[in-house]
């Protein structure tokens, strides 16, 4: 993937400008942030100091607290997609567990499970985290706080008896499996378990005056793989990026299939019933920013820690691969979560993707050149084309920017289809022709659509009868 030119010196100024002001106003020690795109070299901007005697620079870790979880999500989805677990399995099957083995990996993964938020015990007084042992050990000790499926409840928890899922059908750690099956595939080099002599320092800066005290270092034991790693925003800028293109940074699938992480980005439940400004999937979360452009990613939290990682899609002017990640060493600043949706949507407005031309292209298929244009069904007119290799069908009033149904064929019956993406998708698309080959009606999802606006029961407006 090659990077394109430069972005003109007043956006990058610009975007330095957003992160200067949230680092002075919110009063954040160190602040690491970074902007990736495939057709612009990598942004990165750091202000303030570590805490320690090595310098600020796009090379410093900070904690990274929950984005952990969207790692914990993508292995559990590669054991899926190994054919080693189903989404659907209760976690009781693969792991030898005392209380709770009935939920699902799927409710576990988007939580909705019903499980309490922390591991048994008070771990925040603490600062003591189980050991993998313990953590099982002690789960017929935890609560399943509201019922299975009820609502969306955050669970640390949840997260943690993933890992050790994980780690029990790849015969290793969760660590190891991590490191092997993601953070080395996709080069990111500075995300660790443990956090290098150069890491930042954490902050509790004070309400009241400006001291900022230093936080105890923490290490999550077996609830790490909600929580544990330490990287850069260069790092989580890629990660991003990944996770809202992979075709992009994993041209062939090694980490994950492109369809993988969009089963992952599909919202399965909302994180507020009145708001409905977010929604979870499969370990990420989902931030609609309007005209069909979602964010898509996670915030963490640890002591002295606050990060937001967060990539991109849809949109006039979106970049490929586009990804932004915000590193704090304040554990209180809440206006670094809203920094990586800032970024990207100044970069998009300031510097948007070039508009690529229009190519001619193969024309239609002979055998589909009758299905192309206007057709009607349930009261509505529809246009197929031929765009891009595939059949689509729109609505004639859809607004812009919706997406098309895609069709591909069946391989073994030329005149059916299958609903690829867009509405109806799954279901099957049959064309019924008559005895000179020409195509007279369609069926979409059993939905009759023909050339002129009929009723259900066949009367059609321009024949008159």
């Amino acid at each position: 993937m090659s990077a394109g030119p430069a972005p003109d010196s007043r956006v990058d100024e610009r975007l330095g400008r957003l992160v200067r002001r949230v680092q002075a106003d919110a009063r954040v020690p160190a602040v690491s942030a970074a902007l990736h795109r495939a057709d612009r070299p990598l942004w990165s901007c750091t202000v303030g100091e570590t805490g320690t005697d090595s310098p600020l620079g796009p090379g410093t870790q900070f904690r990274i607290g929950s984005v952990t979880k969207t790692f914990t999500a993508a292995l559990t989805l590669q054991c899926r997609d190994d054919g080693l677990l189903d989404l659907d399995d209760p976690v009781g099957r693969h792991l030898d567990l005392p209380a709770h083995g009935e939920l699902t990996v799927r409710r576990l993964l988007s939580h909705t499970a019903g499980l309490q938020r922390e591991p048994f015990g008070d771990v925040w007084d603490s600062l003591r985290a189980p050991d993998a042992d313990q953590l099982v050990a002690e789960l017929d000790r935890a609560e399943r706080v509201l019922p299975t499926a009820r609502r969306f409840h955050y669970s640390n928890l949840g997260l943690a008896v993933l890992g050790q899922l994980v780690a029990r059908l790849r015969g290793e750690s969760w660590a190891q499996a991590l490191t092997e099956r993601i953070l080395t595939p996709l080069a990111l080099t500075d995300t660790t378990v443990t956090p290098r002599p150069t890491a930042a320092t954490g902050f509790l800066v004070d309400a009241y005056s400006d001291e900022a005290h230093p936080e105890p270092p923490t290490d999550f034991g077996a609830v790490g793989p909600a929580a544990q790693l330490w990287s850069t925003a260069t790092d989580m800028a890629r990660w991003a990026a990944f996770l809202a293109d992979p075709a992009a940074l994993d041209p062939t699938g090694t980490v994950l299939a492109p369809a993988t992480l969009d089963e992952m980005r599909w919202p399965l439940t909302t994180t507020d019933e009145t708001l409905w400004g977010a929604g979870f999937g499969l370990g990420l979360i989902l931030i609609p920013q309007g005209e069909r452009v979602m964010h898509v990613g996670h915030d963490g939290a640890m002591p002295g820690f606050l990060a937001g990682v967060y990539g991109r899609r849809g949109g006039d002017g979106t970049a490929g691969a586009m990804g932004a990640a915000v590193l704090g060493s304040s554990g209180t600043a809440a206006e670094l979560f809203d920094l990586p949706h800032r970024l990207l949507a100044a970069a998009v407005e300031h510097d948007p993707a070039e508009i690529e031309p229009w190519r001619p292209g193969a024309p239609a298929p002979a055998a589909l050149r009758g299905v192309l244009g206007r057709w009607w069904g349930e009261g509505f007119e529809y246009v197929f084309s031929w765009r891009d290799g595939a059949l689509r069908a729109s609505g004639a009033g859809d607004a812009a920017g919706r997406p098309p149904a895609i069709f591909t064929p069946l391989p073994d019956q030329p005149d059916v289809f299958r609903t690829a993406s867009g509405r109806e998708v799954g279901e099957l698309l049959r064309l019924t022709r008559d005895e000179a080959g020409a195509v007279v009606r369609m069926h979409w999802a059993t939905y009759r659509f023909t050339r002129h606006q009929e009723t259900f029961e066949g009367y059609d407006f321009r024949a008159g009868s």
